[in-house]
């Protein structure tokens, strides 16, 4: 994933928890805030202690920004998304966070209608 389509700093965390939406399921939660600034869209990606060491949740981090970066051309524009792993996400195969993460970004309607 591009470093341009990452959140990166505190700030932007905050202001997506704070004024953003949430949706959830068991295995993800995503909060998005509308921002006209940006081009696309960003994502942050936190994943807690709780789920896990550090091996563990760097490499959460990684699948869900694989699987994003899959998706980026399905997704809304003008959009900051937070994405929380939490512990059911651990033991899945890489298809079924793939299913996972997309029910959670269908169920925000953060995905684009299918093109006819």
């Amino acid at each position: 994933m591009q470093k341009s389509l990452r959140l990166r700093n505190r700030a932007d965390f905050s202001r997506v928890y704070r004024h953003g939406k949430s949706f959830a399921n068991h295995q993800f939660v995503v909060y998005w805030f509308r921002k006209k600034e940006v081009e696309k869209f960003r994502v942050g990606i936190s994943v807690s202690k709780k789920v896990g060491n550090a091996v563990v949740r760097n490499r959460m981090r990684r699948l869900v920004k694989e699987i994003v970066r899959h998706q980026e051309d399905k997704l809304i524009e003008h959009v900051d998304l937070v994405f929380i792993v939490r512990k059911g996400a651990l033991d899945m195969p890489y298809k079924d966070l793939e299913k996972s993460v997309l029910h959670v970004l269908r169920k925000a309607s953060l995905l684009r209608p299918p093109a006819r």
